[in-house]
């Protein structure tokens, strides 16, 4: 209870600093251009009604003794000239004005021969014989200093003004290319107050046991007292775990905006710089502001940037990042359970984090935030779908269903890119064809119509992508075929055949993974069966059909003569599952048999693919023909062409995500 005021004080404070120092400002500025307009109207009101003449000109009117007055200043001289007629009578204009005073505006400026007194100014030159000359003329003369305002601000405030507009110009280039030395200690976290933190859980879809772990934490920020009493310590760290993309950092923002705390939000990588000591330093300074602040949260996006295991790697940098590591590790131990500051930190490599970080008393809790389920990703789309026009005819459960394993930022992209390509349209809402477009874009890459395959190409293209399609069709555990196509899209794809799972499946039976190796080596059987030979079309299917038939052997044991035992292991990557490598932890000979299983369930697969294909040529034929006229032929018409029934989705279990096989 006590602690309420250590939250709203130090925010409320600089809110009232902001609000005093622009009125400072503004009286500062408003004198000095007072002082200077006051100035500037001194200096031009003298200056109007004079008239400015040469030197040598004084001194021809001294020499004639009709300078009358004489004003000396330190750079100037002005006075009053009395001009003699050329008559020799005395001047007409006894009561001309004297230096001091202007003359009328009607009073045209005469010269010399017309014999109007004026009031004159010159530029003073160095010449040691004028006080002579002008005591000789009988000129009443005096001396004048500048002005004491003319004084201020041609010798204080304009020099100081000038040097502070240039101090500060300098200043702000210095600080645009890196820190002041005298900050680098400093920790660079962004602090976002509680009012301006608004992402709550409602704004975050899809990761439901996530939220619920992190209810407790929003519990015990809003009120501690009701766990304290029953002796009950919030965990001091949270890590959250998963694929890049899944919202850690959204759902991070929304703890603090459920809690109504302030939120520090930094990165791993803010912390290592080249000086040794400097990541330790601003670990420091971190926790010491959110001592300050309270209860609040700490956020550590990309938390392996500075977690990763000690005594791996040797070298400067490695020390640097492992001082900082050993600075968090002791901050994290520095201070009581129930002290109000609690760290969430987000990492998609849990493997290469070290064991000290992960102890129970820094993280206590892991937080598993996964690619989401098909109510998952409809909910995802639902929130990203607020802002968009949608037509009447979406569906975005039937989307969901066609984007299983994308993370809420891929489900985000599909929206952002089915409403450019409804723009491109000219279209006043988003349509489901724009959706099912925007889902083969991002999954498949975009189009490439310029890339101009020749006949023969285009006919092994299609041969290719149906022979795929047959596969799947005559394989009762494979995905249905959702759509076939031949236009060339991303990098290499010059064709793609794209199936849709009726079901999520978490495992998978020898005969499965069999059904996926014919279905990926369809495309090559189809061009042996029509062509006679075989094209380098069919690169990516060998190799993703080669990796699955070694995992069958060397990690599944589903290889009767290999046996039992675990022959390869995965190296460390990525949560997403993506990329992985497999290394082998088999003898020689083991490794000899291994190759020869795969090799052995390859042409098992191929065989079969060969005979289904010439079993069903006359389809074989008819749907590439249908191919070629038309470039793409959905699920429905493939299925129409072959005389079947279009498989029906299961419910209410979710469906998985289209896998685009590209040549």
């Amino acid at each position: 209870m006590k602690k309420e005021p250590r939250i709203t004080l130090p925010l409320k404070k600089p809110a009232k600093v902001d609000r005093q120092g622009p009125q400072w400002r503004f009286f500062i500025i408003y004198f000095l251009v007072t002082l200077l307009v006051l100035w500037g109207w001194q200096e031009l009101f003298e200056r109007v009604s004079v008239r400015t003449i040469p030197y040598s000109e004084f001194k021809n009117y001294l020499a004639r003794h009709e300078v009358t007055e004489a004003i000396i200043k330190e750079n100037e001289i002005e006075g009053r000239i009395v001009p003699k007629p050329a008559n020799g009578s005395p001047p007409a204009a006894e009561a001309s004005p004297s230096p001091g005073e202007t003359e009328h505006a009607e009073q045209p400026k005469a010269t010399p021969k017309e014999g109007a007194p004026f009031i004159f100014r010159t530029e003073r030159v160095e010449d040691p014989q004028l006080v002579s000359e002008l005591q000789a003329a009988g000129v009443k003369f005096a001396a004048q200093r500048p002005g004491f305002l003319s004084q201020l601000l041609g010798a204080w405030i304009l020099p100081i003004a000038i040097i502070f507009i240039f101090w500060s110009l300098l200043a702000r280039r210095m600080g645009a290319a890196g820190q002041s030395i005298f900050s680098v200690g400093k920790s660079g976290a962004r602090l976002v107050a509680d009012s301006d933190t608004k992402v709550t859980f409602g704004d975050v879809a899809g990761c439901d046991e996530a939220k619920f772990e992190l209810k407790e934490v929003v519990d015990f920020l809003k009120s501690p007292k009701q766990y304290e009493e029953l002796g009950a310590r919030i965990p001091k760290g949270v890590l959250l775990v998963g694929p890049p993309g899944t919202g850690k950092t959204l759902l991070a923002r929304a703890v603090a905006g459920e809690a109504k705390v302030p939120f520090f939000s930094i990165s791993g990588s803010d912390f290592v710089e080249m000086f040794v000591g400097v990541g330790a330093a601003r670990v420091r300074d971190l926790f010491q502001q959110a001592k300050s602040h309270a209860p609040c949260i700490i956020f550590i996006d990309e938390l392996d940037a500075i977690g990763r295991q000690r005594g791996v790697h040797v070298g400067a940098v490695n020390d640097e990042r492992e001082q900082t590591l050993n600075a968090l590790l002791v901050q994290m131990d520095g201070f009581e359970p129930n002290a109000g500051v609690i760290i969430l930190a987000a990492t998609n490599r849990p493997e290469v984090l070290d064991r000290a970080l992960l102890r129970p008393g820094r993280f206590d809790r892991q937080v598993v935030v996964d690619a989401p389920d098909l109510d998952g990703r409809e909910a995802i789309l639902k929130v990203h779908a607020r802002d968009k026009k949608l037509s009447t005819d979406v569906d975005l459960r039937r989307i969901a269903a066609a984007t299983a394993g994308l993370s809420g930022a891929d489900l985000a992209n599909i929206l952002n890119e089915a409403a450019l390509l409804a723009a491109r349209r000219h279209g006043r809402n988003i349509t489901q064809k724009d959706l099912e477009d925007a889902i083969e874009k991002v999954v498949a890459g975009p189009e490439r119509r310029s890339r101009r395959l020749n006949e023969e190409e285009k006919r092994r293209v299609a041969y290719h992508e149906v022979g795929h399609a047959l596969m799947a069709a005559y394989n009762p555990d494979t995905d249905p075929v959702h759509k076939i196509s031949i236009v060339p899209r991303g990098r290499t794809a010059l064709g793609y055949t794209m199936q849709l799972p009726s079901e999520d499946q978490f495992l998978l039976t020898r005969t499965e993974l069999m059904h996926r190796i014919e279905v990926l080596l369809g495309g090559r059987a189809a061009e042996e069966v029509v062509f006679g030979e075989v094209s380098t079309g069919a690169q990516n299917d060998l190799e993703r059909a080669t990796a699955m038939a070694r995992q069958m052997v060397a990690l599944y044991g589903m290889s009767e003569r290999v046996g039992l035992p675990n022959c390869a292991q995965r190296q460390p990557a990525f949560l997403d599952g993506q990329g992985f490598q497999i290394q082998r932890d088999c003898s020689e000979e083991t490794a000899k048999v291994i190759d020869e299983e795969v090799r052995k369930l390859l042409a098992l697969a191929y065989q079969k693919a060969n005979e289904t294909l010439s079993v069903h040529r006359d389809q074989l034929e008819r749907v590439t023909a249908e191919l070629l006229k038309s470039e793409t032929i959905d699920g429905p018409t493939f299925y129409k062409l072959l005389g079947k029934e279009v498989p029906a989705v299961k419910e209410p279990v979710a469906l998985k995500t289209a896998a685009a096989e590209g040549q």
